[in-house]
């Protein structure tokens, strides 16, 4: 079994794992639950924008985030680990970094082959202008015919509501465990 296909299989359990593990021993102080709340916050949000933006298997994503990272629904996942790892403490970023290098690099490399497959010679041309993982400042402009709008309707059927709905819930536990120390 390759790294891949052991990113592929545990990512998901591992996150539930850790994420549940770190809500019930989490202790953040105020100033680490305000920083650290506002970092989730802006992943939520670019997970967000993303869902909308993403019609999988059926165009290659270019538009919005897409514009600025090939990965922005990772790198939103990025953020918002990020953000919750300085709520509880900022030495937790080695951890979310060592997760995400173990995890989600493996995972963005299969599916690359899978998107290059699907997609050969405009995946070619966005993946030379636009970066795997961490956001360039200016969007892409390279695809005329990519969708340029969010769609409510994408970010409905994928879900993603979900995640703004597991932020406000994580962050008011965490605000009850801040007030209680």
């Amino acid at each position: 079994m390759t790294l891949s296909e052991v990113a592929k299989t545990i990512r998901i359990p591992l996150g539930f794992v850790l994420g549940i593990t770190y809500v019930l021993f989490a202790r953040p102080t105020v100033g680490s639950l305000v920083l650290g709340g506002a970092i989730a916050l802006a992943g939520v949000l670019v997970r967000a924008w993303a869902s909308g933006h993403i019609d999988k298997n059926e165009r290659l994503a270019t538009s919005g985030p897409y514009a600025h990272t090939r990965n922005p629904l990772y790198f939103g996942s990025f953020l918002i680990a990020a953000g919750f790892a300085v709520a509880a403490h900022w030495s937790l970023l080695v951890a979310v970094v060592v997760f995400f290098l173990l995890i989600y690099y493996p995972t963005m490399q299969r599916e690359i082959a899978n998107i290059q497959e699907r997609f050969p010679d405009a995946y070619a041309r966005y993946a030379t202008n636009v970066p795997l993982f961490f956001p360039r400042p200016a969007p892409w402009r390279g695809d005329a015919d990519s969708m340029n709008r969010f769609d409510s309707a994408l970010y409905m059927k994928h879900g993603e509501w979900k995640a703004g709905l597991t932020y406000v819930l994580a962050m008011i536990w965490l605000a009850f465990r801040t007030l209680r120390t």
